[in-house]
């Protein structure tokens, strides 16, 4: 279930007053780029955004607010797309997996503890002490799939 950008600003919100963080405006801003950006975003599009609302904006700036959104779980790194995308929750930041469909970039975030589990079992198995795990799966989205039902089927 996807959740829209005022309730994952809320509930970054409440992570953050809970946990007894910082939320300064720019990282507020950094984050509700990221948010409303479904897809992702990329570190120059966040400052070129940001630039427009403040012209002192710097990459320095972008990238402290940025290390600071993920380091505390409230965005998550797209390694093979070098982007940034939001947390649907920040509880499990250790424990997700990312769907993301190769048509109109959606990501959804997914938490099966039974694959993160596992896949910690296989690397301890091998005598592998696991640090930082990025399970990215691409494909297409529901809304991007074609019409199964307009196929001629494969056997006649």
């Amino acid at each position: 279930m996807s959740q829209v950008p005022d309730e994952l600003m809320a509930k970054a919100d409440a992570f953050c007053q809970r946990e007894g963080l910082r939320l300064t405006p720019t990282r507020r801003r950094v984050l509700e780029l990221i948010v409303q950006s479904p897809g992702g975003a990329k570190a120059y599009d966040l400052l070129d955004r940001l630039a427009l609302e403040n012209s002192s904006a710097r990459p320095p700036t972008v990238y402290r607010a940025i290390d600071f959104l993920l380091s505390n779980g409230l965005i998550h790194r797209i390694e093979s797309l070098n982007a940034y995308v939001r947390c649907t929750c920040p509880e499990h930041v250790q424990a997700y997996q990312l769907l993301i469909c190769e048509v109109c970039g959606y990501v959804q975030e997914l938490h099966e503890d039974l694959i993160d589990q596992r896949l910690d079992a296989a690397a301890a198995k091998q005598g592998f002490s696991v640090e930082k795990k990025t399970i990215e799966v691409h494909g297409r989205c529901q809304d991007c799939q074609p019409d199964k039902h307009l196929r001629e089927p494969a056997h006649v």
